[in-house]
């Protein structure tokens, strides 16, 4: 969700409503990393889950908002005017139209990925826009001709300007808005019929589940009556961001389905930054695995909230490859392009219409193109199931573990090699392809490969700020 030019918190609450449908946890299936295509369009997005998502493992996609938003070329069309809605209409935005998302959807269904929409549903535009949205309709801060009028908004009459202030303040967080984007009233039946109109409208085109923006912000009942409204069963996960010592908790919102955990990728950080590997051993969140949502960064929490981002290279791509090896929560990866300013939108056209994405050119990060975090997509998927073994650390930044008979990974953070070391796991005797440094097709590895012996013992040299990871997946004999 958008805070305006600088990020604030958003996140949800309360109980779920008696005779509402059951939560769908995590993604069905055998692959479940998701990968968000931050600004992607939709041409794009159906031909990244064709050419690459689908062939490496990747089990879905969350792609941007796709409801009709403000346009606002004054401010450079940041990539923040898509989180204030104008309409639910699918017709127009910066990415592509109504026919060109459901040939994105259907491009990604043939590729084995499902697609998850970032749902903008909490409030609608801020006070100091008006006019136009991309759609072509009409609106002003408490109207949307033929959707909402001012009876449909919280007013909650704190703090001159109905803006949250005080986060410790259940009622604030819920009924005024956040930073003047007009906060829809979900607690009305007409406001909740509308959004899940909306939601059902992107079921029809075949979407597959649902981001939901600014949970926080919600109530948890409110959430539970909407879902309840649903046309068919869908994958939530809420936008919850925990706060130490406020009211409202990501906890309160498992009824509904999974929860965003923003506290793993700062603990994520503050280890490989500041502490040590060795720390990771018992690594997770308060948040119970089976509901978090986990990511290193996002596009909120890359600009500035003391995490690791593409930014930091080799360490980004370590802890990623931690987040994919280990057993805690359903992993989201994060997909970026580089930006001069926090505010500033993604590549584009000079009239803000988002250009096609060719990654690692014209600002397209693709991190989840990078060799490593890509294979590691693979080696998630070969050891779901298992549970960490063979932990070997050495008291400071190098760790390794296995997955059970399925997997094992090494990764070195020190600033010099690990040399001659044998590795105890419980692989299969065999010779296996190091995904870290190669890609496996065919049978064959174009990197290193390591033999692993009947008593699950190999030998290897790791470099400094470096990894190694085998997998059954990836067994050349």
């Amino acid at each position: 969700m958008r805070r305006l030019p600088l990020l604030l918190c958003l996140v949800l609450l309360g109980a779920v409503l008696p005779g509402a449908a059951p939560a769908v946890a995590a993604p069905a299936g055998d692959r479940d990393v998701v990968v968000q295509l931050f600004q992607w369009n939709w041409t794009s997005v159906g031909k990244e889950c064709r050419d690459f998502l689908g062939p490496r493992g990747y089990g879905g996609v969350q792609i941007s908002p796709p409801q009709e938003h403000v346009v606002l070329p004054g401010n450079g069309y940041p990539w923040w005017q898509d989180y204030q809605p104008v309409s639910y209409r699918l017709d127009d935005t910066r990415r592509g139209d109504r026919a060109a998302f459901a040939a994105m959807v259907s491009a990604c269904h043939a590729a084995g990925v499902k697609v998850y929409v970032d749902a903008v549903v909490n409030h609608m535009t801020g006070g100091g826009s008006g006019g136009t949205g991309s759609a072509g309709s009409a609106y002003s801060h408490y109207d949307y001709p033929g959707i909402y009028q001012t009876q449909d908004f919280h007013h909650c009459g704190r703090n001159g300007n109905d803006d949250i202030v005080n986060y410790n303040d259940r009622y604030e967080v819920q009924n005024c808005e956040l930073v003047d984007l007009a906060d829809l009233d979900t607690g009305s039946g007409y406001v909740r019929d509308r959004i899940a109109g909306y939601l059902n409208d992107l079921l029809s085109v075949g979407v597959d589940g649902f981001r939901l923006d600014a949970s926080k912000h919600m109530p948890a009942a409110d959430i539970a009556a909407i879902k309840s409204r649903l046309s068919r069963p869908a994958y939530l996960y809420q936008e919850v961001i925990h706060g130490a010592g406020e009211p409202i908790t990501p906890e309160e919102y498992t009824g509904n389905g999974d929860v965003l955990e923003f506290r793993y990728g700062k603990d994520l950080a503050k280890i490989f930054n500041t502490e040590r590997l060795a720390y990771l051993r018992t690594f997770a969140s308060p948040l119970a695995s089976d509901r978090a949502v986990v990511f290193t960064d996002n596009h909120d929490t890359q600009r500035g909230s003391g995490v690791l981002t593409f930014r930091d290279n080799g360490r980004y791509a370590l802890a990623n490859a931690f987040m994919l090896a280990w057993t805690y929560g359903t992993p989201k990866v994060m997909s970026s392009y580089d930006y001069a300013s926090n505010d500033q939108g993604p590549p584009a056209t000079s009239t803000g219409r988002t250009t096609d994405t060719t990654c690692f050119t014209d600002r397209w990060r693709c991190e989840h193109r990078w060799q490593v975090i890509a294979n590691l997509v693979g080696f998630h998927n070969a050891v779901r199931g298992t549970t960490v073994g063979n932990w070997w650390d050495n008291g400071n930044d190098t760790i390794a573990f296995g997955r059970g008979a399925k997997g094992y990974l090494i990764l070195n953070d020190e600033t010099s090699a690990v040399t001659g070391r044998s590795y105890q796991t419980s692989l299969p005797a065999g010779t296996y392809c190091d995904v870290f440094h190669g890609d496996f097709a065919g049978g064959s590895c174009t990197g290193r490969t390591y033999t692993v012996d009947a008593g699950g013992w190999f030998t290897a040299d790791v470099a400094a700020r470096d990894g190694l990871a085998l997998h059954v997946g990836a067994k050349v004999s």
